[in-house]
């Protein structure tokens, strides 16, 4: 949240191990969402209502500027329960010290609403409605039917749940992490208040599914007389779209008023071996946060790096016009690239040789995998290879590759996070992602924009549309020692339109 000019991040934290544990909440602050400073722990096992264990949750500002906090909490029974924490301190703008409301906890999984006590969790911010009551989504299932409950009150104090849930989906399990918030249509990229209804407005639901450990969203219609939310393509599943392609989970928005976007945050998680984990002193971080807002075509979100993210950027390095042969490999000098923001753009020309794409070919993750960036094509692989050794025996490739569908003859764009080879190290995960990206290669043309820190490739395709998240741990391209690189296994060649690689400074960590 912001308030009063600081943005506030709480996380779930275990302060007694790097692997998972009962959380408290870590908290840090930021004047500019880059640079960041923590602050005591917070949501400590302090009543019955948390005492094993302080879960997700949500910052919420009500009337007056204050802010408030519902998060779930285990109690003596380890059953799941909503509590409501307020800061201490109005007047101290970094917040520092939380409290737990007497009344706690002001939300419970009952026997009438069929929920069981170890599935209801994650509360989400709450909006007001013109009714003057409050609401908010609580994630559960009932079976394996994953729901959305909404609950309802006056004074953020007592709550009383809907008769429905807001939304709900067959087979699809428990929700987590539930988010609901408003988006401005017709390609209007400014953020919107959780609060705002209007006729230019759509929703977005999102939720984590336990299932999967994936976030998916929809994109749809709130009636607000009705409490009831209808997505415009009727389904929330592994079908649905994605914030990220690759580890990314548990993810939140919240709306920044001071420079009126709404902004993501998302954890990626480790994909190391708890033994590495254990040696590194730590699991688990955020990745960089992003600008999300709803694609003109109203079928999809577009996500992009904040802004201030470009304040770390120094000594760029540019390559314009440039034909990369296919088979060849071009590496780019002169930057950090263990720790560097790379924008490239692709120009398609050579058709001639564009692969066919296979009717069964419909998962685009194990179609990645079968076709690697070691695996020669017509049209691609081409992209980077980033965090790659000299030798290129590690190497985190990120890519497209083009194909025509049989039967309509358009072209389909294949979008790749290749980590098969992104470490020596045996028991890393070295999961390959891949994604569809909705674009036309030849009239639009085909860009990327990839964040490279050192263990995270975070890579934005297509301006924002597709994004995939990779943990990658190299032995050898570390530091210094890391290249990047340039490729084109295809027998087709492509341009390089525009390039440029920038070296990236530390933020600053205190």
């Amino acid at each position: 949240m912001l308030f009063k000019g600081i943005y506030h991040l709480f996380y779930q934290y275990n302060p007694n191990g790097v692997a998972w544990g009962p959380p408290v909440w870590g908290h840090s602050t930021s004047k500019d969402l880059v640079n960041w400073m923590p602050h005591p722990l917070t949501m400590e096992p302090e009543m019955a209502a948390n005492i094993n264990g302080s879960w997700s949750g949500s910052a919420t500002i009500l009337p007056g500027n204050k802010p408030a906090i519902l998060f779930t909490g285990l109690d003596p029974k380890y059953e799941q329960v909503q509590v409501l924490a307020y800061p201490k301190n109005i007047n101290d703008p970094y917040l520092k010290e939380w409290f737990l409301a007497p009344h706690n906890p002001v939300m419970f999984p009952t026997p009438q609403n069929q929920i069981n006590a170890t599935s209801f969790r994650d509360p989400t911010t709450a909006w007001m409605m013109p009714d003057g009551k409050w609401r908010v989504l609580v994630g559960s299932k009932r079976g394996q039917r994953g729901l959305s409950l909404l609950f309802r009150s006056k004074d953020f104090v007592n709550w009383v749940e809907a008769k429905h849930p807001i939304y709900s989906y067959k087979l699809s399990g428990m929700w987590e992490c539930p988010d609901f918030f408003p988006v401005y249509t017709n390609g209007n990229t400014m953020g919107a208040d959780t609060s705002t209804i209007a006729p230019n407005v759509k929703h977005v639901l999102k939720v984590s599914l336990d299932l999967s450990k994936h976030d998916v969203y929809t994109i749809g219609g709130y009636n607000i007389k009705k409490d009831a939310y209808t997505p415009d393509v009727g389904f929330m599943n592994d079908s649905s779209l994605r914030y990220d392609y690759g580890k990314y989970y548990a993810s939140k928005t919240f709306y920044d008023g001071a420079n009126k976007e709404r902004i993501l945050l998302g954890w990626a998680n480790e994909s190391s071996s708890v033994e590495d984990d254990t040696i590194k002193g730590w699991s688990g971080i955020h990745t960089i946060p992003r600008r999300i807002w709803l694609h003109k075509s109203g079928k999809q979100l577009i996500q992009w790096p904040i802004s201030n993210i470009e304040n770390l950027r120094q000594k760029p390095v540019k390559m314009y016009g440039k034909l990369i042969k296919g088979g060849s490999l071009n590496e780019v000098t002169g930057i950090t690239a263990a720790q560097a923001d790379v924008e490239i753009s692709f120009k398609i020309k050579d058709l001639k040789n564009v692969e066919k794409l296979e009717p069964s070919w419909t998962n685009p993750q194990l179609l990645c995998s079968k076709k690697g960036a070691s695996v020669n094509g017509g049209l691609g692989p081409f992209g980077l290879m980033t965090l790659a050794s000299k030798g290129l025996e590690e190497y985190t490739a990120v890519f497209f590759r083009i194909f025509k569908a049989y039967h309509t003859n358009k072209f389909v764009v294949l979008m790749c996070s290749d980590q098969s080879r992104s470490s020596l190290n045996p028991t890393n995960d070295k999961t390959t992602y891949g994604t569809f990206v909705d674009v036309d290669p030849v009239r639009e043309g085909l860009s990327l924009r990839v964040l490279i820190d050192h263990s995270v490739v975070e890579s934005f395709g297509a301006k924002g549309k597709n994004v995939i998240t990779a943990r990658v741990y190299p032995t050898l391209a570390i530091n210094e020692k890391a290249r990047l690189y340039v490729f084109n296994k295809g027998t087709s060649n492509v341009e390089i339109t525009r390039l440029t690689a920038w070296s990236m400074k530390k933020a600053h960590i205190a």
